[in-house]
């Protein structure tokens, strides 16, 4: 598929989606939408795609919704809002989480609104020390979508994220990291390197457990104990037939490097 507003590369295992909207700061449209789900499907059918990694181009993540497309009418019907959440935005966030191999986001500038949910929504976030985080729906007189009020609580605390639903204040990537929003804050100029180097390390692991793991930490925030308990021995047992879990304990055995196919 040729793509207008992403880019889409693959190479050594891994994707990576870029948003390609710099001029907008990669802000949403319905055209990125159906390009961004046609990206997902190709990394979740490409067996030799094994860690994805999405990013934006220029000097933002994302902004989230592109303004410019919202019709006056919208602003007279909810439902129609609504309708956008459930033709869009939610069909991505769901498609995100059920992919069953890693996605990092690589946040390299601003990522505000459903671009910052975005990132939430991925299994590690890693971020240039320039970008920051924008809760800016209530500026807006919107309550926070694209799964923001599902995974900000998670990560950082109820009280923590309801502050920041409400006041929609920035957060730094310094910031983001020490509240256990994001996994790690990086350099500017380091952040390519640092992404790829994750990417690479996701890519060789024993990529059918890291999905199997995804399921597991999705499972985990509503589950009882002893339903997280049974969820662990059923996929324990998944994992145990695997061929990277005979490989892996053949490395140890043999004490050499594992040479996991994600199998």
């Amino acid at each position: 598929m040729a793509y207008e507003t992403i880019r889409f590369e693959r190479a050594d295992k891994v994707a990576t989606l870029t948003l390609n909207r710099p001029d907008r700061l990669n802000a949403f449209t319905a055209k990125v939408h159906e390009e961004v789900r046609a990206a997902l499907r190709d990394a979740a059918e490409d067996e030799s795609v094994r860690a994805l990694v999405i990013t934006g181009a220029g000097r933002g993540f994302c902004a989230g919704q592109d303004l410019q497309e919202v019709r006056p009418a919208d602003h007279d019907s909810g439902r129609d809002l609504g309708q956008r959440l459930d033709r869009n935005y939610n069909r991505l966030i769901r498609s995100i989480r059920a992919l069953a191999k890693p996605v990092i986001a690589s946040v390299n500038g601003v990522a505000a609104g459903a671009g910052a949910n975005l990132a939430l929504a991925t299994d590690i976030v890693i971020a240039a020390r320039s970008a920051s985080f924008i809760q800016a729906f209530s500026r807006i007189g919107l309550v926070p979508d694209s799964g923001g009020s599902y995974f900000l609580p998670r990560r950082v605390g109820q009280a923590r994220a309801t502050a920041l639903f409400m006041l929609g204040d920035p957060v730094s990537a310094e910031d983001a990291v020490a509240c256990g929003m994001i996994w790690k804050c990086v350099d500017d100029a380091a952040l390519a390197a640092e992404t790829a180097t994750l990417a690479g390390r996701l890519a060789n692991a024993p990529t059918k457990t890291l999905g199997l793991i995804k399921r597991l930490m999705d499972a985990s925030a509503a589950n009882t104990l002893d339903a997280q308990l049974d969820l662990e021995r059923d996929f324990q047992r998944l994992a145990g037939s695997s061929e990277d879990y005979r490989e892996g304990v053949a490395a140890f055995r043999e004490k050499r490097p594992p040479g996991f196919k994600g199998r």
